[in-house]
């Protein structure tokens, strides 16, 4: 009974963490360029109690073995990276990445990180930042007179000027890719560091090799499905509840085992 605890122990510890990873999803639902996580589960070592191969007493062999699982666990995190849907804000420094690609953002460390997030700001010395006030690479400065911000599909980044109606081009945004999005870290305020697991960024400009185009005055939303949220949770509330149910099962014969010689 001891094993039998100890199994339905990892399944409990396994749906509580489930739980938390669908809790996340759904309290980032309105966060923007938020991808969602997926858990994935190992089941745990096997104890062989009759192998395959073995002859019984009355010398036939058995076809298949007798094994007794130790339960489960949580061995991965899976972001799922599928495109979210783009909202119109009028806004002109609000950046929409459609595709692959990944804004690059300054931190005060002078450290890359990088986001699908592209909420920007102007700062007080004209230079584009994030909600954080982190630079946006490879880094704009706006003139004090500027009337307008354009930016085209491919990144062009234009500006047109008080008592000028001509289109001044001064600077290209970039965006980064990856071999393996999936392994880049979050570390929070919606920003990503490189790993060895997703391999080093790759610099392209907006529109070329699955990059992405930029859409001005969009913000890309949060790919999560509440429904399907709320079936996992179902999911992982019944789940909870067996694993629980199994517990006390034990529990209770191992209160008969106690009190068998009273």
């Amino acid at each position: 009974m001891d094993k039998t605890l100890r199994t339905a122990a990892t399944g409990l510890a396994a749906q509580q963490k489930y739980v938390e990873i669908i809790a996340n999803n759904i309290s980032n639902v309105n966060t923007t360029g938020f991808k969602k996580v997926r858990p994935e589960f190992q089941d745990l070592l096997y104890e062989t109690l009759k192998p395959a191969g073995a002859v019984s007493q009355t010398g036939t062999e058995p076809l298949n073995e007798v094994q007794i699982g130790s339960g489960t666990q949580l061995v991965a995190t899976t972001r799922i990276l599928s495109q979210g849907d783009a909202t119109s804000t009028n806004n002109s420094l609000d950046f929409a990445i459609n595709g692959e690609g990944y804004f690059m953002i300054r931190k005060p460390d002078n450290s890359i990180s990088y986001t699908r997030d592209g909420t920007f700001h102007l700062d007080n010395q004209g230079q584009i930042v994030n909600s954080q006030g982190f630079l946006l690479e490879p880094g704009f400065s706006i003139p004090d007179d500027t009337t307008d911000i354009q930016v085209s599909r491919d990144g062009n980044l234009q500006v047109i000027l008080n008592g000028d109606g001509q289109a001044q081009t001064i600077g290209q945004i970039e965006l980064a890719r990856f071999v393996n999005p999936g392994g880049l870290r979050a570390i929070g305020d919606n920003l990503f560091v490189e790993t060895p697991a997703s391999g080093q960024p790759i610099y392209e400009q907006p529109g070329s090799n699955n990059t992405g185009e930029i859409l001005q005055k969009h913000l890309e939303n949060s790919n999560v499905d509440i429904v399907e949220e709320m079936v996992n949770m179902i999911t992982a509330q019944r789940a909870y509840e067996l694993n629980s149910k199994s517990v006390m099962t034990a529990d209770n014969i191992l209160a008969t085992a106690v009190n068998l010689k009273r």
